[in-house]
């Protein structure tokens, strides 16, 4: 049982196998309590066993961007339900739940700031908006990013986290992923580097547009990266997947992506493969 202090300051015990809301969160994949504070000390990564959460747009700029120098970009886009999309509840009231939960307008927050004193353009998926999935104002907003950097002669940074494209929004949707390669190319002829950070999970046309084309291909931890998901993988040819498949550790096995990198050294090893490659 757990000890904690409830709200008239006298100690109390919380039942067996539940965790205190607010003050503890149980980690998915060792199943370890851990107190959230510490958590938050760590760079929202378990102590136990490694495993990287999922962590919110704010949160990731603020753990890579030299304080205060972020500047968003594009913040007045927002979507629109052109189709009119209702599946168990309608398209609208979707975007309207995930803003306030959120306080996005979308699943994608873009800008520009510092990375030890080196400036850069970037995109930041947030999961939490619809799953980080890629819609009109996503795609736009990554598209925007590159014609930034293009002007500007910046280097780009893309953190992904994203089920794919979103399906509320059909074709339109699609259209992103044609766009947005078309920005990677025309951005490359400008010598300036793109650097992709694959982060749990980059799956659908987000991991088959942009995200796989950066000329440095970086992934924290075990995140999840493919196309379909393992498991619709498996129905779909009647076969059992190799162990880890689709994990960063086999992509980087097979040569899918360049390296594997921590949480709580991401910082420093952008900030070397920064200064390496604007000054190639």
């Amino acid at each position: 049982m757990l000890l904690f202090k409830s709200k008239n300051g006298k100690k109390e015990q919380s039942k067996p196998g539940k965790v205190s809301e607010g003050l503890w969160i149980k980690c998915p994949s060792c199943s370890e309590i851990i107190y959230k504070k510490e958590l938050e000390r760590n760079l929202e990564v378990c102590p136990k066993c490694n495993y990287h959460f999922r962590i919110e747009a704010e949160k990731r700029i603020k753990m890579i961007f030299d304080e205060g120098s972020f500047q968003e970009l594009f913040g007045d886009i927002k979507p629109q339900d052109l189709l009119n999309f209702v599946d168990t509840k309608k398209y609208k009231e979707r975007l309207k739940e995930d803003t306030e939960k959120t306080g996005l307008s979308d699943a994608v927050v873009s800008g520009v700031g510092k990375i030890f004193g080196i400036t850069a353009a970037a995109s930041v998926f947030d999961f939490n908006f619809m799953g980080g999935s890629m819609g009109r104002v996503a795609g736009e907003k990554i598209a925007m990013t590159f014609r930034y950097a293009i002007e500007n002669k910046l280097p780009v940074i893309i953190f992904t986290s994203s089920g794919g494209a979103r399906m509320q929004e059909g074709i339109y949707s699609l259209m992103q992923m044609s766009k947005t390669v078309a920005l990677v190319s025309e951005f490359n002829r400008t010598g300036m580097p793109y650097i992709s950070v694959l982060t749990d999970p980059t799956t659908g046309g987000v991991s088959a547009s942009f995200a796989t084309i950066g000329d440095v291909i970086i992934a924290e931890p075990k995140a999840l990266i493919g196309f379909a998901g393992p498991r619709v993988i498996e129905k779909t040819i009647h076969q059992s997947l190799p162990e880890g498949f689709q994990r960063s550790e086999y992509l980087l096995e097979h040569g899918m992506i360049d390296m594997i990198i921590e949480r709580k050294n991401l910082r420093e090893v952008l900030k070397k493969l920064l200064t390496l490659l604007i000054n190639e």
